[in-house]
């Protein structure tokens, strides 16, 4: 009787044994799974293009366009223009408009007495928009004033297809101008990097719609990333 109560024992420590070493293997395996996944935040990155206009021209107005240098082709979609923070510092863009474009000038209702310059890149390269469009109205000596006031706050890159945009005050709407004359022509030069005098590109040349009168008030803004930013001034 002794002699079977210690071989029940026995397997009974051994079963025992046996339950705890199944439960300390599954243990160790549990550890192992089930790592802390690396979580990920994302945002829209603050130098991204701006929005395109919802329409590529005003409406209600006349257009007419000039291409610089006879190398643009047709003109691309009006999209959305890139614009480097802080001037084109940290640009690698740093080729100025003037060669493969086409500048159309628009007819606009609003505001009163001015028109729009638009600038599309037509190369297979970005360029940048610097600074104002050199204007000469007709015959004229000098160049047409520029609205300082209109600077924006950083360089206009066009990719190809992009847009910029510059808006014309033609005369004052209360009639403080003087020496006022009708144009018939337009010629549109591009300035470099330095803003000192225009690129090597040929002017673009536009034949303006009947009746475009100007006077001495007439100015032109900086190069806009958007067609609403130019029509503000």
């Amino acid at each position: 009787m002794r002699n079977i109560r210690t071989r029940t024992s026995a397997v009974a420590a051994t079963a025992l044994l046996a339950a705890l070493s199944l439960t300390a293997c599954q243990g160790d395996g549990n550890a192992a799974v089930g790592s802390p996944s690396a979580s990920t935040t994302g945002g829209q990155d603050s130098a991204a293009a701006p929005s395109a206009p919802a329409s590529g021209k005003p409406a209600d107005g006349d257009t007419a366009s000039g291409t610089s240098g006879g190398k643009g082709g047709t003109g691309g979609k009006s999209a959305g223009s890139s614009a480097s923070k802080g001037g084109d510092t940290g640009s690698a863009v740093t080729t100025p408009c003037g060669d493969r474009v086409k500048v159309t000038y628009s007819k606009v209702s609003r505001p009163i007495n001015h028109g729009l310059l638009t600038l599309t890149n037509t190369g297979s390269k970005a360029c940048n928009a610097y600074h104002a469009p050199l204007l000469r109205f007709d015959e004229a000596q000098a160049a047409t004033g520029i609205n300082d006031d209109s600077r924006p706050q950083a360089v206009v890159t066009l990719l190809p297809g992009e847009s910029a945009y510059a808006s014309i005050m033609l005369s004052s709407a209360d009639g403080s101008g003087t020496n006022g004359s009708t144009a018939k022509k337009l010629a549109v030069s591009f300035a470099p990097r330095d803003g000192g005098g225009s690129t090597d590109a040929a002017p673009a040349g536009i034949t303006l719609p009947a009746g475009t009168y100007i006077d001495t008030t007439t100015s032109v803004t900086y190069w806009q990333s958007s067609m609403e930013d130019a029509l503000t001034w």
